[in-house]
């Protein structure tokens, strides 16, 4: 706890300072959790994508202090959540969300589960890319919705590798994620 600790310690002195490499791992690390919970909001990747990238350029030109990076995250995460607020709000064709949203905001253990559950998906998305080649593709297409014949098909491979792979795929996630594996299965449906 201490390690990790002091590393988002000296992390977050590095993103005050304005270190470029500081702020490529900051984008490289939460760039795409950040577009996934942008899409909860206006539904459109294209239009998270723009959100986030305009976040980024923001708190690049920015001369905010961060305290801490736990208030890092949360400034990056209710950053986005207003940003696409705003941009609900900009398009009428979106006014009974917004006004439902604005008459019932998320309180903050709300938003924090959120995030939770956004650095939870993040991991399982490192996770994965560390599988075998073979295994990350069968895995993906499975994410994707496609039966295990379908997977075979695709790929020249019979349905006993496919579900293997699959096995396989689900004991690594188990044994990297531990107790967090059965909330990255309910909310993929895994």
């Amino acid at each position: 706890m201490y390690l990790v600790q002091n590393r988002d310690e000296q992390f977050i002195k590095l993103i005050n300072s304005k270190q470029p490499a500081a702020f490529r791992e900051v984008f490289n690390e939460f760039y795409n959790s950040l577009v996934y919970f942008g899409m909860r909001y206006v539904e459109r990747m294209e239009i998270a994508e723009d959100l986030v990238q305009e976040l980024f350029t923001n708190v690049w030109e920015s001369k905010t202090q961060y305290a801490s990076f736990t208030s890092f995250k949360t400034f990056l995460y209710t950053s986005v959540r207003n940003a696409a607020l705003d941009y609900l709000k900009h398009k009428s064709v979106e006014g009974k969300y917004i006004s439902y949203t604005l008459e019932h905001p998320e309180s903050e253990e709300e938003l924090e589960t959120r995030i939770t559950e956004e650095e939870i998906y993040r991991l399982f998305l490192k996770i994965l890319e560390e599988l075998p080649e073979r295994r990350k593709i069968i895995f993906k297409l499975h994410l994707q919705g496609k039966k295990n014949e379908e997977i075979a098909r695709l790929l020249r491979i019979s349905v006993e590798t496919v579900k293997t792979a699959k096995k396989e795929s689900v004991r690594y996630f188990k044994m990297r994620l531990g107790n967090a594996f059965y909330a990255v299965s309910f909310m993929l449906g895994v």
